[in-house]
Parts: structure tokens; sequence; C-alpha cells
């Protein structure tokens, strides 16, 4: 049995101390366990997992491939471990320049039309 106790300290509000004790349980984790076996689910078998384990490792290998490649680019995400590459083409790359329109002044500068 967790047992999630929250005292009030000083001034402190009835609010400030409900959501004191909603988070104290929340980091307890049992909400997420109650909610996970309200239904039953069977375990998976032990070929299951491991077919699985080996999909994950190929595809992760794939896309490993893929980065040294140049074909996928490799995203920096914010707050999180590092992604190892997405499926999306690299977008750094300057689109083709139109046919008859030269500017003169580089293929990216912004000019009025």
């Amino acid at each position: 049995m967790i047992n999630a106790e929250v005292q009030k300290s000083g001034a402190e509000s009835a609010l400030s101390v409900i959501r004191k004790f909603s988070r104290r349980v929340q980091g307890t984790g049992l909400i997420q366990t109650v909610r996970k076996r309200r239904y039953y689910e069977r375990d998976k078998s032990k070929t299951v997992s491991k077919k699985r384990a080996l999909k994950r490792i190929e595809r992760y290998q794939n896309r490993l491939e893929l980065i040294k490649e140049g074909k996928l680019v490799e995203e920096v995400r914010r707050g999180r471990r590092p992604a190892t590459g997405s499926m999306n083409r690299d977008t750094t790359q300057a689109p083709a320049p139109a046919a008859g329109r030269s500017s003169g002044l580089g293929e990216n500068t912004p000019i009025a039309r």
C-alpha cells in the first residue's frame, strides 16, 4: 500500500494543498497502475517479444544507414534525447532556381518581383 501524505504549511491555501497532494499521488504512479490493471491483458509470449525486438533493432539499423548515406536528416528534439533521424527528406537544401529567372544577386536573396 502506498501512502501519499501532505501537510499544510504556514499560510498555504487549501487549493495549493490539494494541488500538492495530487502531484504527490501522480509521482507514486498509483493511478497509472490502477488504470493499467482495469482490463486484463495477457502477457506477450517470448517468441512475440523477441520478434518485436528484432524488428525494432532492424528499423534502427536501417535508419542509421540512411543517415550515413545522407538520405535522412538527424532531427534535434528539445528536452529529450536526440533522435536518430526522421523519415523526412532533407529540407535544408535550397530549391532549384526557376528556369529563365536570374536576379544576379544570388538565388536565396528575397527580392520583390
